[in-house]
């Protein structure tokens, strides 16, 4: 075990853990942003560099401070580790600079981003960012592709985090895309334009952070924070069947995998789930699902209207009324 001081917050962690781990155990106040790790992908993280931190004092055995920021996500704890995120100027400075690379091509099309509302890159620009920028330049831009039925990609929103890539190679049976290109011409693609149709191939769009990659058959239908999000199951002969409904009326818009609240999914469900399964009637309701408070989905507030064990197929219309 270690101890690792993080904000001036003290906790023990098991040998092994990284200064993000060590973070989010503490909790939301020190823990820093990150767009490209995922816990369940492995060799995930290390490359968006927003969970960059200040080590101020390298272990109890070694005192010194760290001459450079580290990432969070890839540096591991030692004994009397000292660590500053939310406290340090530098980091604070190093952060907003990265935001303003991550949005010098981002197009500004959130009014119209199916993503706007639980977009990552949202809240760390708002969180993080500057009001202003100091470069005024055209955008990149890519050709559209088509991915396959599913799956729309903009790719003049990706961000290059890989997690999509991740996902890809580590829970489907094949995969047919990654990152093509190299330096401002890199991208997300398909190898000779192949469609990409593998049966958990749909994770991707709970994976990406931004509105690169969205859900074809949600596209356009609703706001996010106009759906009413329900915890449901199945059996599935493919994956848990554990998933959120978002119903709008009665209608469920679409399906997604349960995120916990570093908005990373608990278990990945498959297409069929995803895609194929948006009947009422296909699924047994538990209940509405806990959103974070801070999120603009709780706006409607509309969870104090039921109770859990309570819930059944009619409670869907009243608090969608």
């Amino acid at each position: 075990m270690a101890k690792v001081t993080i904000d001036g917050i003290e906790i023990e962690v098991p040998d092994g853990t990284t200064i993000l781990q060590a973070a989010r155990m503490i909790g939301p106040s020190v823990a820093p942003p990150a767009m490209c790790f995922y816990t369940k992908l492995k060799t995930s993280g290390g490359y968006c560099r927003t969970c960059l931190v200040e080590v101020t004092k390298g272990s109890d055995k070694d005192p010194r401070p760290m001459p450079k920021l580290v990432i969070s996500c890839r540096t591991t704890v030692m004994d009397g580790m000292v660590v500053t995120n939310q406290l340090s100027p530098r980091v604070l400075d190093a952060r907003a600079g990265i935001v303003e690379f991550l949005l010098l091509n981002h197009p500004l099309d959130c009014p119209i981003c199916d993503q706007a509302g639980e977009c990552h890159l949202q809240d760390l620009s708002y969180e993080n960012g500057n009001y202003t920028t100091r470069t005024d330049f055209e955008r990149r831009t890519f050709e559209k592709i088509d991915i396959g039925d599913f799956i729309q990609l903009h790719m003049t929103r990706c961000i290059l985090c890989y997690r999509c890539v991740k996902v890809a190679e580590q829970i489907t049976d094949g995969r047919v895309h990654g990152v093509l290109n190299r330096g401002d011409l890199s991208e997300i693609s398909t190898y000779i334009k192949e469609a990409i149709d593998n049966d958990f191939s749909g994770n991707m769009i709970d994976v990406c952070p931004v509105g690169a990659l969205t859900d074809k058959t949600f596209r356009f239908k609703s706001r996010v924070w106009f759906t009413k999000p329900v915890d449901a199951h199945r059996d599935c002969d493919k994956c848990s069947g554990k998933v959120v409904l978002w119903y709008k009326g009665e209608e469920v818009l679409r399906v997604t995998g349960r995120k916990d609240e570093w908005g990373e999914v608990d278990e990945f469900i498959c297409n069929t789930c995803r895609f194929e399964k948006k009947h009422t009637a296909d699924w047994s309701i538990e209940g509405v699902r806990n959103i974070s408070r801070h999120s603009v989905i709780s706006a409607n507030k509309y969870k104090n209207l039921v109770k859990p064990n309570e819930f059944h197929l009619n409670d869907i219309k009243a608090i969608t009324e």
